[in-house]
């Protein structure tokens, strides 16, 4: 495996389950050791440098981790504890911060909820409140690991619009999308490395990777990729699933 990613790129992990990706996004989020070969993270050289003080400039949001926030919080408060890397709120905020977490929340379209607890909150808008609050910490480097699970077409769409208003701002991080759906890769992905069984398969630009023929031996069923408005949809016809069950 040999991939690089370029400063301010929206780039995407894709693959079936068991690919590899999980394991990949640990070591890319400084978290596992690679086997063998050289990594280096926004800089920093494996075995050169501290990947705790790397771990400062990324931040990780999933649909559902091991820990959440204290649900008893506002949709600004979660945002604000981004400031002090906590799931609760023990310090008591700036004026430049409330500001701030005001500003991130009309970003990801939640200023309408900045009053409203986590715990009323939808599972979309609860995955939005996760990306402003990553985002307070201005991290160099933003991983989503399947962002949009679980969540109905609305919130999906509305988590997807999100990433796509922070990979296109002024500010915008690296952000690296790790996903097994085509389709909930967002128009500003300018690279995709597909993964199967512990491999690459395909690396480039996403017209280069996300063709019917690569996806088609990758995934284990004969599909049809269609493009709109920048976006990948993936089609299995149901004349072929008699197949895919024998």
């Amino acid at each position: 495996m040999n991939w690089s990613v370029d400063s301010g790129e929206c780039v995407a992990i894709l693959g079936p389950n068991g690919s590899g990706k999980s394991t990949l996004a640990r070591i890319i989020g400084c978290h596992l050791w690679p086997t063998e070969g050289d990594c280096t993270i926004l800089g920093g050289v494996f075995g050169r440098t501290s990947l705790p003080e790397l771990r400062k400039s990324i931040r990780l949001v999933q649909s559902a981790g091991p820990y959440d926030i204290d649900p008893g919080l506002t949709a600004r408060e979660v945002i604000i504890t981004g400031f002090f890397s906590s799931l609760n709120l023990y310090d008591l905020p700036t004026q430049e911060q409330i500001a701030e977490a005001d500003r991130l929340l009309r970003l990801v379209g939640l200023s309408h909820v900045a009053d409203q607890a986590y715990s009323r909150m939808s599972s979309g808008e609860r995955v939005r409140s996760l990306l402003a609050r990553a985002m307070a910490a201005r991290p160099r480097l933003l991983l989503l690991d399947e962002p949009t699970a679980g969540l109905d077409l609305l919130g999906r769409e509305q988590v997807l619009a999100t990433v796509q208003q922070l990979a296109t701002s002024a500010d915008a991080p690296t952000i690296l999308m790790i996903t097994h759906h085509v389709e909930e890769l967002p128009p500003a992905t300018t690279k995709v490395l597909l993964l199967d069984n512990g491999k690459v398969s395909a690396s480039g630009g996403p017209a280069e990777v996300l063709t019917g023929a690569i996806l088609s031996k990758v995934y284990g069923c004969p599909v049809e990729v269609k493009r709109a408005a920048g976006r990948y949809y993936v089609q299995v016809h149901p004349e072929a699933w008699g197949e895919l069950l024998k």
